[in-house]
Formats: C-alpha cells, sequence, structure tokens
C-alpha cells in the first residue's frame, strides 16, 4: 500500500440472514422474531477483523436489529467505528411515500441514538433504493439532521440502481450541505460495473475488485465505497426455502470465501469511516441543481 494512498469508505449493512431484499418474498417480517438471531455473533466477527486490521468503518445498522441489540451497538461505537442508520426493518425507500419515510428515518434514528448514545449522522437506503422515484427523500434527510447519504447505487440493475446519477460526491440540495456519496462504480468498454462490494465482490474472482478500486483511486483519483452484510461471512445460516434459484445463488455462493477475500482487501487498501470519507469529499460533491 502506498504512503500517500487514498483512504477508502468501508462499510457494513448490519442485518440479518433473513431480513435481505433477496428473501422479503418468502420471509414475512412478522416472523422475524421467531427466526435463529445471527446478526450479533457474525458482527463480533467483524469487528474482530477490524481490530486485528487496525481499520475503522461504518455500521449502517437497522433500526430493528439496534432495538433487540443495544450492547452491541455500544461495542460498535466503544471500538472507534460510526453507527449509522439503514432504516428501520429493510423497507426499500421507493415503497415509501414521504410521510412514511419520515416516520422510519425518525423512528430508526431515534433507537440507534439511545442505543449508542451518540449523534446518527449517516443514513443508507436498504438495497441503495433512493433513485429518481424519490426526489423528496435527500429532503426527509436534511430536515432530520444527516449530514450525507451513501444511499444511491449508479448503474442498471434488476432490483436497484440509478443509472443517471453521478459516480461520485454530490449535493442533491440547493439549500442544504447533505451530500450523497454513490457505491462504487468502475468503467470498462464505456460502461459502468458494480464495483462497490456485496455480491459482486463475492461472486467474482478478488482480481475484479481490486482493479476496479485502483481504477477508481488511480485514473478517477477519488476514494471508493465498499460495503457488505454481516450475513455474507456465515456459511453456517440457515437455508431458505421457496426462493427462486437466481436469489438463492446470490445469496448463498461463496459465503465460505468472504473472510478470506475480507481480509485481503483490507490489507490492499488504505481504509475508514464513511463519516470522515463524506467531511473530506464536501468539498468537490457536485451540485446537481447548478
Amino acid at each position: 500500500m502506498a504512503p500517500n494512498a487514498l483512504v477508502n469508505g468501508l462499510s457494513v449493512d448490519v442485518e440479518d440472514w433473513f431480513q435481505v431484499g433477496a428473501f422479503e418474498g418468502v420471509i414475512d417480517r412478522d416472523s422475524w422474531d421467531g427466526l435463529t438471531d445471527r446478526v450479533e455473533q457474525n458482527c463480533e466477527l467483524i469487528l474482530e477483523m477490524f481490530a486485528v486490521a487496525e481499520v475503522k468503518a461504518t455500521f449502517f445498522t437497522l433500526g430493528w436489529v439496534a432495538q433487540r441489540h443495544g450492547s452491541l451497538m455500544r461495542r460498535i461505537v466503544d471500538a472507534g467505528h460510526e453507527l449509522a442508520s439503514h432504516g428501520w426493518d429493510h423497507e426499500r425507500g421507493f415503497r415509501f411515500d414521504r410521510p412514511a419515510f419520515a416516520a422510519d428515518l425518525e423512528r430508526s434514528k431515534k433507537v440507534l441514538e439511545d442505543a449508542s448514545g451518540q449523534r446518527i449522522t449517516g443514513y443508507r437506503a436498504p438495497s441503495f433504493s433512493i433513485d429518481s422515484r424519490t426526489p423528496w427523500a435527500y429532503m426527509e434527510l436534511a430536515e432530520q439532521g444527516f449530514d450525507y447519504s451513501s444511499s444511491v447505487a449508479p448503474i442498471t440493475h434488476d432490483h436497484y440502481g440509478w443509472r443517471d446519477a453521478p459516480r461520485f460526491a454530490f449535493k442533491p440540495l440547493p439549500w442544504s450541505d447533505l451530500i450523497e456519496i454513490p457505491v462504487t462504480t468502475a468503467h470498462f468498454a464505456g460502461k459502468r460495473l458494480a464495483a462497490g462490494g456485496g455480491g459482486f465482490f463475492r461472486v467474482l474472482p478478488y482480481g475484479f475488485s481490486r482493479w476496479a478500486i485502483r481504477q477508481v483511486n488511480t485514473v478517477d483519483q477519488r476514494p471508493a465505497v465498499f460495503y457488505f452484510h454481516p450475513w455474507e461471512i456465515d456459511p453456517m445460516q440457515p437455508r431458505v426455502r421457496g426462493a427462486s434459484l437466481k436469489s438463492r445463488v446470490r445469496h448463498y455462493t461463496n459465503l465460505g470465501v468472504m473472510g478470506d477475500k475480507l481480509r485481503q482487501l483490507i490489507g490492499d487498501f488504505e481504509w475508514g469511516r464513511m463519516d470522515l470519507l463524506a467531511h473530506r469529499e464536501a468539498a468537490r460533491a457536485v451540485d446537481l441543481a447548478a
């Protein structure tokens, strides 16, 4: 790693194996409390991994999880990591109207702040679900005191994506300092490629992610934004019946190697919290209203 390497944003989307978008059609929210809870033990493994590597990260956490694991929230912030909001129960942003989105933000923010004793300033919409259908989302985030969002995937995808959004930091509102930090994409043959983590990182060879982040750091000279989930390092999690073959392949492929790939990634690049990255990127953020 070069001595003057860019500091990239490392983030964990804290949700359990039964709360993912891939299974929302076969697992009812009303059943969640009766399912095997594995999020705390997986987060403890992640905290240990980060401690060994001496890196700090942002944990975008569901309010539903924080309500049931208050001591975990305190351990996250006591270890020097940022705690941020991932909404209440992983409902996608474009399925709300503005009042319902506002209530979801307020409810999750309060539980996270009560559990951690820290002000919550960052937000990530479940499944990167802020897009052209939710023009009011940023207004609510600003009005509720958030400093930044990392809720946009500037790609085309069957579950999410805002293809025309900027690839890097932008200011969505003319009257607010709120900034959006999209998840990382790379360029190849005139196309944008998803390269910010999650299933893409788990399924594709490690060399692709290393190439993509190097491209962003050296060619674009911008920090990358990387994310993963606690369930992605858990090959022993229960198997869900009834989900589509595509969903099962996406969810379960390479769970057993994810930990080693993460350790390699953390060692190959410089990493830090998303709130600090947002502060550094604010001066270069594109003003969408300009």
